[in-house]
């Protein structure tokens, strides 16, 4: 346990953040880069599509930014330190990590800052770092011995792909080892989905974060995976590309094949089934995977709660799930659904392929269906970056507060509404 960060050296981190502002990427670019290049090992736990189209740079960037600006409060950044160590937790990140990375993010701060750099600032961006880095080692080591059974990956196996959309297949997910007990995660986790990319330099373990889209409880884990059309397997291009894994899971990965699976994870999830207030799941593309789980919960415990499930897809051929989330508002009173396409094909039909032509708008649900007068109801929301702002700053313009609106922010990256 690192020493206090002390009133001084917070006033010497806040003094940085012009500099971080101005220098911050590059010294989060060459600290990837060194860091990598000395620890060869740790590309089997970062992001390569990340490193290569610059992402994970701008993230770190933003982070050190935010967390300089917000040394003095640092309640502003609970939010976003939970969501990271969610996914440090899927991706087995240790203790000694954190000593490889603080060494060499400071000797790059150092080396890009130069004269700058004076011992006073670099006094205090050590202890400013391992003030933040006891905070999320503690935590992730309470997330690891709540599932002890459960401490590195795990080998399962594919037991069956299923189609879901033309662009969305499932995959059913059983463990290798019997005896590994499934674990009571909560409906909206994820689990993080690990392989070995041969066609990396060297080849090289690479995972990714799948939200579960079944309820609990089952003898599988299921994950709903999108495949992004238009690229080649091995092809240079294709592996920068953010959706390379899950072309491989699509075109490489068969039935009976294994895969390594983390515990699931997460901060977004839904819980008080019990409760009796209404819940509004809300989606577009494959955003939807992680409001299925959500929905199919509350489905098998009879829930008698009012729902309503709202999702946009470009048209019907997009669309996972159509059928069973039909089959679930036919025999279940409480369920309302609204279906948006942006591009119904020819041959579908108003009223029974979709309700709302066009992308999803709240303007065009009704009030009865989103629930805004109850001051109870909970408000779940998935989809890509801007949609899941959009429709978070729509709600808000309803009254909604924005403790009752849960966002899916996992895949993003970078700092979360600081």
């Amino acid at each position: 346990m690192a020493p206090a960060l002390t009133p001084e050296q917070a006033s010497v981190i806040k003094s940085t953040v012009p500099v971080l502002a101005a220098y911050g990427e590059t010294i989060t670019t060459k600290f990837y880069h060194d860091l990598l290049a000395a620890n060869p090992a740790l590309k089997n736990i970062f992001n390569n599509t990340h490193q290569a189209t610059g992402h994970q740079p701008r993230a770190l960037a933003g982070a050190l930014y935010a967390y300089a600006a917000n040394i003095d409060d640092l309640g502003k950044l609970s939010p976003a330190v939970e969501l990271i160590c969610h996914k440090h937790a899927s991706l087995y990140v240790k203790p000694e990590h954190y000593e490889v990375v603080g060494t060499h993010l400071l000797e790059t701060m150092k080396s890009v800052l130069g004269e700058a750099a004076t011992p006073e600032i670099m006094g205090a961006w050590g202890a400013a770092y391992w003030q933040l880095a006891d905070i999320m080692i503690a935590k992730e080591a309470k997330m690891y011995d709540e599932t002890s059974y459960w401490a590195d990956w795990q080998d399962f196996k594919i037991a069956r792909k299923e189609k879901e959309a033309g662009d969305i297949t499932s995959f059913y997910l059983e463990p290798v080892d019997q005896k590994l007990k499934l674990p009571k995660f909560k409906p909206g986790q994820y689990i993080s989905v690990n392989i070995f990319v041969e066609e990396l330099e060297g080849g090289v373990w690479q995972a990714r974060q799948y939200s579960l889209s079944d309820a609990p409880g089952k003898d599988y884990l299921r994950i709903s995976v999108k495949r992004e059309e238009g690229l080649e397997i091995g092809e240079p291009k294709s592996m920068t590309h953010p959706g390379y894994l899950s072309n491989i899971l699509h075109d490489k990965k068969n039935e009976g094949d294994i895969v390594r699976v983390s515990h699931p994870f997460g901060d977004f999830f839904f819980e008080g089934q019990k409760e009796d207030s209404p819940v509004v799941l809300i989606s577009a593309g494959v955003g939807l995977t992680c409001l299925t789980s959500i929905l199919n919960t509350l489905a098998e415990e009879k829930s008698t709660r009012p729902i309503s499930w709202i999702h946009g897809a470009h048209n019907s051929s997009s669309r996972a799930f159509k059928s069973h989330i039909d089959e679930l508002a036919e025999s279940n009173k409480n369920l309302n659904t609204v279906f948006f396409s942006s591009q119904p094909t020819k041959g579908e039909v108003q009223g029974q392929h979709y309700d709302v032509q066009g992308r999803l708008d709240l303007d065009k649900v009704s009030s009865e269906k989103l629930f805004v007068d109850s001051d109870k109801t909970q408000y779940f929301v998935c989809g890509p970056t801007q949609f899941m702002l959009d429709v978070e700053a729509k709600l808000k313009s309803f009254g909604v507060p924005s403790e009752r609106v849960k966002v899916e922010l996992f895949g993003t990256g970078g700092v979360p509404r600081i």
